[in-house]
């Protein structure tokens, strides 16, 4: 973000932990006791005030930088390493990664890769209650096209029982193709699903990704008003790729686009959901599957 849009209190202890500002003064300390001593009529209370004020701008300045930088720890003795240039090399390229890291994070974004994702989605989770943020509330869209990938997170699926047990709500959406709703084996996966996430306490809605606008159809997680995961590109069930974003600025705008597709009454997810397995159920019980009927059902919705 530029200077000009920061407000006057950011843009000022900015100025205060410039390393240029930081070198000037101690340039001016260095100089004020020359002058004073080459001045036979030198203020000696005058001198001393000037001192005083730049050694506080000097304090001032180290304890912001302590407050907003993150210092990292060098080697002691290069030498000492069995190759000293591959060392180097390879400790640069990490301590440029965890900066770039750390500069994203500070700016409220963050991004996580492939086995990342379900370790921090837990984490997320957790949070929520950890820190009480208000409202204790999940909204979570799954833009579902392999339900059991969801199964087999069972830590993130752990969290979500002990988020649901402490009072907490949790809204979960299911966008589904109308193809795959229309497949046996398909429906069969997703109505364990649902079943199991409702053992979970979670109130669980189905949304039919045909019919969505395309900033609908989106992966996301929002806890609480905090913050917002969203998946960009789908992990698979070894965690061998995958690439999500969290989002810890404008949550609301994610929020608004889960409960404009959750919706309200007689046309809200949880009741569409219930409308399909009004058929999809006692067809895959009785093992009695007809797509044609499904599909139908499907169409209505």
């Amino acid at each position: 973000m530029s200077d000009v849009r920061r407000d006057p209190l950011s843009r000022a202890t900015a100025a205060l932990g410039s390393p240029a500002l930081g070198t000037a003064i101690g340039i001016v300390g260095l100089v004020v006791p020359v002058v004073g001593w080459a001045v036979d009529r030198v203020n000696l209370k005058a001198l001393l005030l000037v001192q005083a004020v730049l050694i506080l701008f000097l304090a001032a300045g180290h304890l912001w930088v302590r407050r907003n930088y993150i210092p990292l720890r060098r080697a002691n003795n290069l030498k000492a390493m069995d190759d000293a240039a591959y060392y180097d090399r390879v400790r640069a390229q990490l301590e440029a990664e965890l900066i770039s890291d750390y500069g994203e994070i500070a700016d409220g974004h963050l991004r996580v890769y492939a086995a990342e994702v379900p370790r921090l989605s837990t984490l997320l989770v957790n949070t929520v209650t950890e820190a009480q943020a208000q409202p204790q509330r999940i909204l979570a869209a799954d833009l579902t096209t392999n339900p059991t990938l969801l199964t087999g997170r069972r830590e993130y699926i752990a969290a979500n029982r002990r988020f649901t047990e402490a009072g907490g709500r949790i809204d979960r959406l299911f966008i589904v193709h109308a193809a795959d709703l229309a497949r046996q084996e398909f429906a069969s996966s997703l109505l364990s699903l649902v079943g199991q996430h409702r053992d979970l306490g979670v109130t669980c809605g189905l949304a039919v990704r045909d019919r969505l606008r395309a900033d609908q159809a989106v992966d996301v997680v929002i806890f609480a008003n905090a913050a917002a995961l969203v998946e960009e590109e789908q992990g698979d069930a070894d965690y061998n790729r995958g690439r999500s974003s969290v989002y810890f600025k404008n949550v609301g705008r994610w929020a608004g686009r889960f409960e404009s597709v959750w919706g309200h009454g007689a046309d809200s997810a949880p009741r569409v959901l219930q409308a399909y397995e009004a058929t999809a159920r006692p067809m895959l019980d009785a093992s009695t599957w007809d797509e044609t009927r499904v599909s139908a059902t499907v169409a209505d919705l």
